[in-house]
């Protein structure tokens, strides 16, 4: 007979609770739909980001899993977590003034993560705290370690090659065999492999094991497995290729031999983490004692009214920031397409050169305006010069992004073989330029190879600078302070065997012109 009421009294907070934590999230992902529109839509056009689209039903298959254990629990509101809230949203909004969408989507899913603690208290979120951090991993992440897997992969594959007797010629991500050609491209990379296997390999340690330690260490394995796994598809497509007078493992051929051997890896892996399995853990939770300390106030917080109104506070808290957003978005004036002209005179001599000898140009996406140009002292190589200005930037259009390169891994013509950073004095202040070594394919048999020596600097609000960090935190504060987005990227290249000539060239060019281009470039921003 005790039964009903024990029931009623445990379903009773949840009739105001669960509604109230529903609207809450429903509430943030419609104020923040762009940004949740910009995720699915690359779940839904990478192959690298594919498995997001499971993670949302996993999620709430793995807290319907722990329903017993729920109703056992009494929902409490937690005001306090309304500043950690305001924080993630403070995040969104600065990651959103410089197009991040990594952050602007880390701090979505934080927002929609802790609506749960705000309404229904640390108990319940505690109990349901592998799914609801599960949810990270519907973020689209991990491209920005794409170029140091490629390297790694043509690191391990040469060596491998090397070792098995076979004689290679390698100039950064491509190299030579004596049966032909080979080079590695993003899809080489592996980090689809490792996006992948890292959220499934989670998912089965949480599922399979009790011990903290066994899940962190088979995480750590489905981390690593898919790497190694990775390095060991390359060597053996180079290898079958070889073996065959390129007959097998080229073209797709090599993709879908890639995926087979990934499964299999994968598969072993979890047989072999099956040896270690642990029983099912008891979900149910204990009911909590009478006689708790604090427990008035706790009765106070999981009250109808204390929840629903934790809910509003939650919901008005990190509404502001993208209000704010989108009442800068309106004030800004973002006027008419920019133009920029390189004249044909600069200082100390330079001037404009035959433009006939540019035959290289960065890929930078959809600048708002761009010029080339070449220029000559008379006294050295000629400097080539590119300006790529950028206004109103948003999801296609920006500076720092990780689709614009010097070189594409694509690009069969060009070759980066080396990337570093110069420092040099200029008008008196000390700056940091980023190098590179880029080499070229001959335009016919017998004819010399190019051979760059690349200079690169970003301009962001009137500053020089070279980092990629720097100059989005620089286009942030300009924004916030009205000045605009607008910023641009300076590449300057001589083609010349000497290292030494070339980077004196540019030195020279540098130093004397830096200033002119930079007011150059505040004109363009003030002509709108």
């Amino acid at each position: 007979m005790s039964a009903v009421p024990v029931a009623i009294r445990v379903a009773s907070p949840w009739r105001v609770a669960l509604p109230a934590v529903l609207l809450l999230i429903t509430a943030i992902l419609l104020v923040y739909r762009d940004t949740g529109v910009v995720m699915v839509g690359l779940w839904m056009s990478s192959d690298t980001f594919a498995h997001a689209v499971l993670v949302p039903p996993i999620s709430l298959w793995l807290i319907w899993r722990q329903r017993d254990r729920l109703a056992a629990l009494t929902p409490r509101a937690q005001p306090w977590v309304l500043l950690p809230m305001a924080l993630a949203a403070t995040a969104w909004m600065l990651a959103d003034l410089v197009v991040v969408n990594a952050v602007s989507q880390f701090a979505l899913v934080a927002m929609v993560i802790l609506a749960v603690p705000a309404v229904l208290g640390f108990e319940v979120a505690l109990a349901i705290l592998f799914p609801l951090l599960f949810l990270f991993f519907s973020v689209p992440f991990g491209e920005f370690m794409m170029p140091w897997m490629m390297d790694w992969t043509a690191d391990f594959t040469v060596a491998a090659l090397q070792l098995s007797g076979i004689p290679v010629y390698r100039e950064g991500l491509q190299f030579i065999i004596p049966s032909g050609n080979w080079s590695v491209v993003e899809a080489c990379s592996g980090i689809r492999y490792l996006i992948a296997s890292f959220m499934v390999g989670t998912l089965f340690a949480y599922l399979n094991y009790r011990s903290m330690k066994r899940r962190v260490i088979f995480m750590l394995v489905s981390i690593a497995m898919p790497v190694l796994a990775n390095w060991l598809r390359a060597y053996m497509i180079v290898m079958l290729g070889h073996l065959s007078g390129n007959t097998i493992a080229v073209g797709v051929d090599h993709l879908i031999y890639g995926w087979v051997f990934f499964g299999v890896v994968i598969m072993v892996m979890f047989l072999i983490g099956a040896r270690w399995s642990e029983p099912d853990e008891d979900r149910t939770a204990r009911p909590s004692g009478s006689s708790r300390p604090g427990q008035m106030a706790a009765a106070r917080l999981s009250t109808p009214t204390a929840m629903a109104t934790a809910a509003m506070l939650a919901a008005l808290i990190t509404a502001l920031p993208h209000a704010a957003v989108s009442r800068l978005h309106g004030a800004e004036t973002q006027g008419g397409s920019p133009r920029v002209v390189l004249p044909a005179q600069l200082s100390a001599g330079w001037a404009s050169a035959d433009t006939t000898a540019l035959v290289w140009q960065p890929r930078f996406l959809n600048p708002s305006a761009q010029a080339q140009g070449s220029f000559s002292n008379g006294r050295g190589p000629a400097v080539g010069v590119y300006l790529a200005y950028y206004r109103g930037q948003g999801q296609e259009r920006k500076l720092v992004g990780s689709q614009n390169a010097l070189v594409t891994a694509e690009d069969r013509r060009w070759n980066l073989v080396d990337k570093g950073r110069h420092e040099l004095t200029v008008d008196g202040r000390e700056l940091s330029l980023r190098t590179a070594e880029v080499l070229g394919q001959p335009a016919s048999a017998g004819s010399r190879r190019p051979h760059l020596a690349v200079w690169q600097i970003y301009w962001v609000d009137g500053r020089w600078v070279s980092g990629d960090a720097t100059a989005k935190l620089l286009g942030a504060l300009s924004r916030l302070r009205g000045r605009g987005d607008d910023g641009a990227v300076l590449v300057m290249h001589v083609d010349d065997d000497s290292k030494a000539d070339a980077a004196a060239a540019l030195a020279t060019f540098t130093q004397a012109n830096l200033g002119v281009l930079g007011r150059l470039l505040e004109q363009t921003r003030h002509d709108r």
